[in-house]
């Protein structure tokens, strides 16, 4: 088997049973393994599409709490931001961006961690929902990062764990859909990629429902921890793989 098949293989498994644990952080868990090997051409195709076999396979898992008025605000909110953030790209550099993503996650998430209580935010309803799925969009659009801020913002909302993944992982599904359809609508998706889709949908899979059981056994508080190591892990990821090419 040819060498990019098993390093297309190794971090689909890594990520597609993270993202079966927590709900995200596919995309992130994926380039710490694909950036330092693969061609930059083949990643994007490879996240999005590992990330939504993975999110399909694992969104039974919150089905019954996904309520549909209070993840609509999000995904309306990055519906819009999306565009915006490509539009944005002619003026900002996506590296330096997802160098200060990546810093900005690795001091504040392990602050939350650390603190003993997380402060609780009630106030602003569905319009500061939205705002969050808008500055997610605007991330989507300009570096692939969809996913922190619904996450980091869930959680402090104070929501049980089931509603804080139906959530961010019903957001997340549905911006993996819109890029997609901007992939396979643009001509994106280099020919290169093609073969390497299946055996990343295999190891999605497999990895993804081993995942799946290990959430079912996480209480609300662990949960929350866990996001917040996750965030951390995954701040310490894009300022490796950001750092040296601002150097």
């Amino acid at each position: 088997m040819d060498q990019t098949v098993w390093i297309v293989m190794i971090g689909g498994i890594a990520a597609g049973f993270v993202q079966g644990m927590s709900g995200t952080a596919f995309g992130i868990t994926a380039m710490a393994f694909w950036a330092w090997t693969l061609n930059p051409i083949l990643v994007g195709p490879l996240v999005v599409f590992g990330s939504l076999i993975g999110q399909l396979l694992s969104i039974g898992t919150v089905w019954r709490s996904i309520d549909v008025r209070r993840v609509a605000p999000f995904i309306l909110g990055g519906a819009v931001g999306v565009p915006l953030g490509v539009l944005a790209l002619r003026h900002i550099d996506p590296v330096l961006f997802k160098f200060c993503v990546g810093l900005l996650l690795a001091i504040w998430c392990p602050m939350m961690l650390m603190s003993r209580a997380l402060p609780r935010i009630e106030r602003g309803g569905r319009v500061a929902d939205a705002a969050v799925g808008l500055v997610a969009g605007v991330m989507g659009g300009l570096g692939g990062l969809t996913g922190p801020a619904p996450t980091l913002w869930t959680a402090l909302r104070g929501w049980e764990r089931d509603m804080q993944r139906a959530v961010f992982q019903a957001f997340n599904l549905s911006m993996h859909c819109l890029t997609i359809a901007a992939y396979v609508s643009t001509g994106t998706v280099p020919n290169s990629a093609l073969p390497l889709f299946a055996p990343l949908a295999l190891a999605v899979m497999l990895s993804t429902f081993v995942g799946v059981r290990m959430y079912r056994r996480f209480s609300d508080a662990t949960f929350r921890r866990m996001l917040f190591m996750l965030l951390t892990c995954s701040g310490l990821i894009l300022i490796a793989t950001t750092l040296p090419k601002l150097l």
